[in-house]
């Protein structure tokens, strides 16, 4: 009789890991949707900013994306920088995915931040090409180091939950001489 108690006191702990497991598994399947959602939002900007080099400085934005003033509807805005910037603060609202009528395709509470580093100058002798960072944060669902760059910083509650990625866009200056 005592081994029967045994046994189901060893099944129910293994039972219990498995539910702990699974339970990690589909906070780190999360995790990881969020950041590839994260990269694709990241390479559209730094595209269209690539796409636009002569506009470069005209993009540098903060905090776009979830609780901004950008218009749901960008078409009113004429092409460069102005309506790129529209458009991806609704992509990072998560206009490219609906369930029924709310937007699901971001990451929780995306913003970006498009940032000029440094100003091109193509003076004689100078040559210095142009930087922007782009970088998108989201909370995360659990803690972890918290990033060093400002983009979406005091938005999150505790800064262990913000997670960033950014990448840097380099405007070159074929003009020079």
């Amino acid at each position: 009789m005592i081994e029967v108690l045994v046994t189901i006191v060893i099944l129910a702990f293994g039972l219990l890991g498995i539910a702990v497991f699974q339970s990690k598994a589909s906070v780190g399947s999360i995790e990881s949707y969020q950041r590839a959602q994260a990269v694709i939002l990241l390479d559209d900007m730094t595209a269209r900013v690539q796409g636009n080099p002569q506009n470069s400085a005209a993009y540098e934005s903060a905090n776009i994306g979830t609780g901004d003033a950008q218009p749901a509807d960008c078409s009113g805005l004429g092409a460069g920088p102005a309506r790129d910037v529209c458009e991806w603060s609704n992509l990072l609202k998560g206009a490219a995915e609906t369930d029924s009528s709310t937007k699901v395709g971001a990451m929780i509470g995306a913003r970006g931040c498009i940032t000029l580093l440094q100003a091109a100058d193509p003076s004689a002798g100078v040559c210095k090409p142009g930087i922007v960072q782009v970088a998108v944060a989201w909370q995360g669902l659990h803690a972890t180091q918290a990033p060093s760059l400002d983009c979406g910083r005091n938005q999150f509650g505790d800064e262990s939950y913000r997670r960033l990625i950014a990448a840097q866009v380099l405007i070159p200056q074929l003009d020079c001489k």
